[in-house]
């Protein structure tokens, strides 16, 4: 299986990177290829709802977008990976997602299977529902198949993230697929 891992912090090594490596050790080691795409540090810039596109493309807007797009197309699995920022994912992802709009038809029809690996400094019970809820969403709008979620809290700090239990759900819901 193909798969394309967004990695979407500003952070180069922090603690959704951490998680995000070990998923990738377990999905290789199971025999998968992965790609990994740091849409952080990508030329992506937002939707301009100017409906050019039509949901089915060209996107008016000349960016990595493209990039992006070709890699999921051409997928059989994406994960989302974002650092959590007042609830939700990070600004970065949430722009590549919003730019899926110029290529709905295309990548709704692929039904890819997906999922989501998050990182918060947060320990509260209330840190991840909405963010899992947005993820969830998307997945049935976009005909997703979820695979599953690691909603790491107290993964604040990369050391802190490779002491808790998190390292060992991620790289468990790699080796599993």
């Amino acid at each position: 299986m193909k798969i394309v891992v967004l990695e979407s912090s500003p952070h180069r090594q922090g603690s959704s990177k951490t998680l995000a490596q070990q998923f990738i050790q377990g999905a290789r080691e199971a025999g998968h290829t992965v790609e990994e795409m740091d849409v952080a540090h990508m030329d992506i810039h937002p939707c301009l709802g100017c409906e050019h596109c039509g949901m089915d493309g060209p996107c008016v807007q000349k960016d990595d977008i493209q990039v992006i797009r070709d890699a999921l197309l051409s997928a059989d699995m994406a994960v989302f990976v974002t650092p959590v920022y007042y609830f939700d994912m990070s600004a970065q992802l949430k722009m590549v997602i919003d730019r899926f709009y110029s290529y709905t038809i295309r990548l709704s029809g692929r039904h890819l299977k997906t999922a989501l690996i998050a990182a918060a400094w947060d320990t509260d019970p209330d840190v991840m529902p909405y963010l899992a809820n947005h993820y969830q969403k998307l997945c049935r709008y976009m005909h997703f198949q979820d695979c599953g979620m690691v909603l790491g809290t107290g993964c604040g700090t990369p050391n802190q993230t490779k002491r808790s239990p998190h390292m060992q759900e991620a790289y468990q819901l790699g080796k599993k697929l």
